[in-house]
């Protein structure tokens, strides 16, 4: 076809061969005759595993989500499995998928596949969130598990996430390795007949396990009895967690937990938002609405697959505030260690885990309770990775993205949404007896040490034209930095790619010890951080932005905001975007 990549156009015409059914290869003659821009996008590449794991809109086409790519990707971890498992009979994969469009067929295909090739599978009767799998990993003693999602991407997305014997998603040297084995796969490799017998279903009394030992991480029951009629309204925005994140919540003791009707509906096509992601504000319209008419203390809302938590909490005027990622973290870790400080529980060995784009007040908070902190590149797979690492060394306490994920205890090897719930109820308790809001509590936090302030940019670019876009975008920050921004100089520059922290002020280059990575750090002479960072599982480029200030009485709190806030207009004026 004229002007297409040869490359591209011959992966399209292997598409139209036998190995491929009738369906599949008349929506490619389609894609030919009528949309070649399409037919490029969905050829151009072969869908690869990123920070969440193998993702993409669903369709024909190596770059799509589809039973031939599903099932190369599934055969290809079959393959791996068995090469590195080889003493066991049977190894042994967990499977679980939520609620979006076609996450049934995938789900059956990827059991089928694995079946096929001799190895046994856990797949749950239903739709069940992420924790939930990364937990049954563990209890059941798997060699890997599998979530078919998109996470909260647009209705037309769906995915493929793989967990490794640990509970935690794949990190190297596996899933380069997985990569591997999956490119050598051809269709005609694909083992499609499942062995029933090696399919085992799990039902929801394996939910009840994993409820009861999410129970031992309470940190304050006392103070949940005394306020267990703490109203909270809570929506699945008609994903995962629409039955779990209720019933755990009721058994950490909390009696008022109203749902949203018309978000418990499990739909893939998310009909009551623009996107059902709780990082939006618009997500959370129903829930507000229906917060008000119960007079709730407590809004909570989690993303399809339930790894992802939003919140919004009552003022004392009456009115809802959302808070974001950084902040749930900043809350959330403030009650645990102030709680295992207050009942004698920090024995000096404990840590905390955060991502290098995550507020850096977590390690201000762990330091001021002698816990330490460690940084790891963007993806919640390297908080797992480094509980690992330090399992049976350190104790880990909790870990958080400002992405909205959190993990408290080591049992899940994931961001669990569930147990976040619990736990910022259960701190919402602990204000509650203090007479203060969760509101009041984050600037009591702000007033120990100082107000960060964070900030969020995503710039999407689609498609081929849009990978290059941002790959130029990259190239131009990384070669030709800028010396100031916002009048302040450029103290220091890491790049995580180069696996270098330079210091400009010494002119010195030390060395980062975190895997390479794509990323690009501006830290300016204040303290300001400004982070650059091509997605690994969406069309996007994305810049954070953090800054700090002082603060020294709670009615200063709003006009320190706006001056971080203004702050950041002039910065992201200063780099163009």
């Amino acid at each position: 076809m004229k002007g297409m990549d040869a490359g591209t156009l011959k992966r399209a015409e292997q598409w139209l061969t036998d190995a491929f059914d009738k369906e599949t290869q008349d929506s490619v003659r389609e894609l030919m005759g009528n949309d070649p821009d399409a037919l490029a996008d969905a050829f151009y590449r072969d869908l690869e595993f990123g920070t969440g794991g193998l993702r993409g809109v669903m369709g024909v086409g190596t770059n799509r989500m589809n039973k031939y790519t599903v099932g190369m990707a599934t055969q290809g971890l079959a393959n791996y499995l068995l090469k590195s498992f080889s003493g066991l009979d049977h190894p042994k994969v967990a499977i679980a998928h939520d609620c979006r469009n076609k996450s049934e067929l995938f789900t059956k295909i990827t059991a089928e596949v694995l079946s096929a090739n001799g190895i046994a599978v856990y797949v749950f009767d239903a739709l069940r969130p992420v924790p939930l799998l990364s937990f049954a990993v563990r209890e059941l003693g798997c060699q890997a598990g599998i979530v078919i999602t998109a996470s909260h991407n647009p209705p037309e997305y769906n995915g493929y996430k793989v967990y490794w014997d640990d509970g935690g998603q794949l990190v190297p040297p596996h899933d380069k390795n997985v990569i591997e084995e999956v490119k050598k796969i051809q269709v005609e490799q694909i083992l499609f007949g499942g062995k029933p017998e090696l399919i085992t279903t799990l039902d929801k009394s394996f939910d009840a396990i994993y409820i009861e030992k999410m129970k031992a991480f309470s940190l304050a029951p006392d103070l949940v009895k005394k306020h267990s009629d703490l109203g909270i309204v809570f929506t699945p925005i008609h994903g995962s967690t629409v039955r779990l994140v209720p019933e755990t919540l009721k058994a950490f003791g909390f009696k008022s937990v109203y749902n949203v009707p018309e978000q418990d509906v499990v739909d893939g096509n998310f009909p009551t938002v623009v996107s059902p992601n709780p990082e939006e504000a618009e997500a959370f319209t129903l829930a507000l609405e229906r917060a008000k008419q119960v007079d709730a203390d407590l809004v909570m809302a989690t993303d399809p697959d339930g790894d992802r938590l939003g919140v919004a909490v009552k003022d004392k005027n009456g009115g809802y505030v959302l808070i974001n990622g950084n902040q749930c973290a900043v809350l959330l870790t403030y009650h645990v260690l102030e709680q295992r400080k207050a009942q004698g529980k920090l024995r000096g060995d404990e840590y905390i885990v955060k991502t290098i784009v995550t507020t850096d007040l977590l390690a201000e908070m762990a330091a001021a309770y002698n816990v330490e902190c460690y940084d790891v590149l963007t993806g919640f797979k390297y908080i797992a990775e480094k509980i690992r690492l330090l399992e049976g060394e350190k104790r880990f306490l909790c870990g958080g993205e400002e992405s909205y994920g959190f993990l408290i205890g080591d049992l899940v090897r994931d961001k669990d949404a569930v147990i976040s719930c619990c736990m910022v109820a259960e701190a919402a308790a602990w204000a509650r007896e203090q007479n203060m809001t969760l509101l009041d509590l984050l600037v009591n936090i702000y007033l120990r040490h100082d107000l960060y302030f964070e900030d969020l940019v995503s710039i999407t670019k689609k498609g081929q034209k849009g990978a290059t876009a941002i790959s130029e975008m990259m190239d131009r920050f990384r070669n030709n930095p800028p010396k100031t921004i916002d009048e302040k100089t450029i103290a220091r520059i890491i790049d995580y790619q180069k696996g270098t922290d330079h210091d400009l002020y010494q002119d010195e280059i030390h060395p980062v010890d975190l895997p390479k990575s794509n990323v690009l750090q501006f830290v300016l002479e204040d303290g300001t951080r400004i982070t650059m960072r091509p997605s690994g599982t969406e069309p996007k480029i994305k810049f954070y932005f953090s800054c700090k200030i002082g603060l020294d009485k709670p009615i200063e709190y709003e006009n320190r905001r706006r001056e971080l806030r203004e702050s950041i207009k002039r910065i992201r004026k200063d780099i163009g975007i």
